[in-house]
């Protein structure tokens, strides 16, 4: 694995990426189709589809994760990466992400997106619970948005302290992932109660508000991206009132809860561009060396 195959696979996918073509397909096929793409997607983001990267998770796999490699790993394991079901092939694909950022930025790219799944899924459940209302759609809805805002406590509780004591962040994350659990069965096996889950959702938001908004505020001097960070924050709480408001809807189409989704969609760019931005300062700053064969 070098630059130098890094650079002829680019130009290579760029050279036969095929032109978009129009279909005479019916209306029910192509949103088949599109949510058939959304499911794509949210198995892999572009880092994940590189074959740079795939190739290096194939040969660590092979060389790492069997016989005295698998040993070797094992024996040498933190207690707490065991507890929190951290594998092998886990841990292939951590070191592989860091290999294929350091060729991205070595060959001058955007560092790109890897194991972008939750916050796909929940767009992608999303639209399905909007295309065809039932039981099962509506409650994936629910339950994959009440997710993300877990995740990004989770995310946040990873950058304010897991750098430092990744057992805590360990730990912290196996409670969220217990409390996703009682949420879930509650609202599948008790009672599917609306208010409930509003509240819930409203608390798990302002744990995440407050919790990025007091490290923003406290690292403003030293990291001048956490701006962005700060904006997201404020504007998802604010435009989170639009969920509490009921009003007939403009020209028939636009209610509270379209206008809430449509406008939540510009924020995500912002937030993945302080997520780069915060990712390419702890390079910088931790100095971590990447091996590239």
């Amino acid at each position: 694995m070098n630059t130098e195959y890094f650079r002829r696979d680019r130009k290579r996918r760029r050279a036969k990426r095929p032109r978009a073509q129009a279909t005479g397909m019916a209306g029910r096929t192509t949103l088949l189709a599109l949510l058939a793409g959304a499911a794509a997607l949210a198995d892999a983001s572009q880092g994940d589809r590189e074959p740079v990267y795939r190739d290096c998770v194939v040969r660590c796999d092979e060389w790492n994760c069997s016989g005295a490699g698998l040993q070797h790993f094992r024996s040498h394991q933190p207690i707490y990466m065991s507890l929190a079901g951290w594998t092998c092939k886990d841990d292939c694909k951590y070191e592989c992400m860091w290999v294929t950022v350091g060729l991205y930025l070595r060959e001058g790219y955007k560092v790109p997106q890897f194991h972008g799944k939750v916050s796909l899924n929940a767009w992608f459940w999303s639209t399905v619970f909007h295309t065809r209302d039932t039981s099962l759609t509506e409650k994936m809805d629910y339950f994959c948005a009440s997710t993300v805002i877990l995740h990004s406590i989770y995310l946040c509780c990873v950058r304010t302290l897991g750098l430092q004591r990744p057992a805590v962040a360990s730990a912290f994350g196996g409670f969220l992932l217990l409390l996703l659990a009682a949420h879930i069965s509650y609202l599948s096996l008790v009672h599917f109660d609306y208010g409930y889950n509003m509240v819930a959702n409203v608390a798990m938001g302002l744990v995440n508000l407050v919790w990025w908004l007091g490290w923003c505020l406290w690292n403003r001097p030293q990291l001048p991206h956490v701006w962005k960070c700060a904006v997201v924050m404020l504007l998802l709480q604010g435009l989170a009132f639009l969920e509490l408001l009921d009003f007939p809807p403009i020209f028939w189409v636009l209610d509270a809860h379209a206008i809430w989704h449509i406008s939540t969609i510009p924020i995500h760019f912002l937030f993945f561009s302080f997520l780069m931005d915060d990712s390419l300062y702890l390079l910088k700053d931790v100095s971590v060396p990447l091996k590239i064969d």
